[in-house]
């Protein structure tokens, strides 16, 4: 990873007019990750404290060290819910252990190059991912609306008509941090009966302090956290990486995904230091900072930063933040993050792409889980690219006049799933004495491929025929030579009873 001092800065500082929109929009965002943190601590089942201390770490650490300026990262729901068995059976201590090791591996990753395996995620699996994500971000704002009064309603509504309403005027303020002053000024003052932030858990007083994980430092301590870690750190990545290419196509820009997996795993190892449980990048505070005008580095880290004075300095009015207001936002964040262009184009694009896009949103919706449906989405694109792939494929067979021989040319792939069609195009040879199979149109990709010419030849030859295969071209050449037994490129098969 080579690092250019010179971009590295201007990610952080470019002029006033962005600095600013930088430091709004990460208000905005410290505002919004509270009862984000909050609900993700309770769904782990530890003090509000973890998810609030890891929120700051993470957000202010990998806005110095990450590879995507501009996007959040906190405390979240798709690591919280991993760790629930490992807090309820074995501690809050061990948790920490497995957030440095989920940290650890990461940084692994990032070193390995782990980040490609994302070219595998097609564009229907991200639209997916999307989509689902935002019902789900709407999902989670329905429980506000349960058993409320009407002044719930009426501030909701009017929080978003503050949101899409003041940037009609101006865009000097992000419209979601006026709305939330603003309601915040009349719950307060008006007295509404309305949730508020504090009703959600105590927050914390205080800084946090710096301290290690009180566990035996032994294989049996190890063996307990390693799958978790594990499946933090997958889980952490694939929705860091997934959120990094959303944010890169929100801002037309490109980030360095090989740093942000170094970042990541760096960003947990400091929360869990801190008494904070793991995280990774967070779509909706992403889609807030940007659509808030934060762009660099800065808007992260502001972030953070705010988060920290909020909960060290001014605790008790944070607590009287009236839920409305944040539910407004955590909806705008739905309906911007939603690809509503995906829905008329189920009609224009081919039906598999569609087909992906909607498995991957029907089975993250179903599960709550993130993971899940994006490895539903990649396993169902990669069987119908297979699937077409394989149709891209044809066998031609010229008998000469005498029928004595015969000319097979092969046209497009060879691979598994082509190699019954392929072998069967062959089983119909009853007359020719001689054959040739010309495969210069074509290409072996793989040992299945190499293994059905192999058992072709062998079977002819078996026959009494005298075989010929021409026009490999120099990688299917490679691999023929390396694992065929009856034919090598080059070599023209003669006539050879069995």
């Amino acid at each position: 990873m080579t690092f250019n001092f010179a971009a590295y800065r201007r990610q952080w500082f470019t002029d006033g007019v962005v600095a600013r929109r930088d430091v709004l929009a990460g208000i905005v965002v410290a505002l919004a990750l509270i009862p984000e943190a909050i609900g993700f601590s309770l769904i782990a089942g530890v003090d509000p404290r973890v998810g609030l201390y890891a929120s700051v770490a993470i957000a202010m650490t990998i806005a110095l060290i990450g590879g995507r300026p501009g996007m959040v990262s906190a405390a979240t729901a798709a690591v919280a819910v991993v760790v629930v068995p490992l807090v309820r059976e074995h501690g809050v201590d061990y948790l920490f252990a497995a957030t440095i090791l989920m940290g650890v591996i990461q940084i692994a990753a990032g070193l390995l190059r782990l980040d490609l395996v994302m070219q595998f995620v097609s564009r229907s699996v991200i639209t997916g991912f999307v989509n689902a994500l935002a019902i789900l971000i709407f999902l989670a704002q329905l429980p506000q609306f349960v058993g409320v009064g009407w002044q719930t309603y009426a501030m909701v509504a009017g929080g978003l008509a503050i949101i899409y309403g003041l940037p009609r005027i101006t865009r000097a303020v992000p419209s979601p941090l006026v709305a939330i002053v603003i309601l915040s000024g009349i719950s307060i003052f008006a007295g509404l009966p309305v949730h508020v932030v504090g009703d959600m858990g105590k927050l914390p007083e205080g800084l946090p302090s710096l301290t290690l994980p009180h566990v035996p430092l032994t294989l049996e301590t190890l063996r307990i956290i390693f799958p978790y870690a594990m499946t933090m750190a997958a889980v952490g990545l694939l929705e860091s990486l997934l959120t990094a290419r959303i944010v890169d196509d929100m801002t037309d820009t490109d980030s360095d995904k090989r740093r942000e997996c170094a970042g990541q795993g760096g960003a947990n190892i400091v929360a869990a230091l801190f008494g904070g449980m793991g995280g990774c990048a967070m779509i909706g505070q992403s889609v807030i900072n940007v659509t808030s005008g934060g762009r660099g580095r800065l808007s992260t880290f502001v972030a953070g930063a705010f988060l920290l004075f909020l909960l060290a300095v001014l605790g008790p009015f944070v607590g009287r933040v009236p839920m409305p207001a944040l539910v407004a936002v955590m909806i705008m964040v739905s309906i911007g993050t939603f690809s509503w262009n995906s829905i008329p184009n189920l009609r224009r694009h081919p039906l598999p792409s569609s087909v992906v896009m909607l498995t991957t949103v029907t089975v993250v919706v179903a599960t709550h889980d993130l993971s899940l449906g994006v490895l539903a989405g990649v396993l169902l694109s990669g069987i119908f690219f297979a699937g077409k792939v394989q149709r891209m494929f044809a066998v031609e067979r010229i008998l000469s006049d005498d029928g004595t021989r015969a000319i097979y040319r092969v046209t497009g792939e060879i691979f598994f799933a082509s190699v019954d069609r392929f072998t069967r195009a062959f089983q119909a040879e009853d007359q020719a004495r001689a054959v040739q199979i010309d495969v210069s149109a074509a290409h072996f990709w793989d040992i299945s491929g190499v293994g059905a010419l192999d058992k072709i030849v062998a079977r002819l030859r078996r026959d009494g025929r005298m075989v010929e295969v021409i026009g490999y071209n120099r990688a299917s050449a490679d691999i023929v030579d390396r694992f065929a037994l009856h034919d090598k490129t080059g070599v023209e098969m003669g006539f050879a009873p069995h």
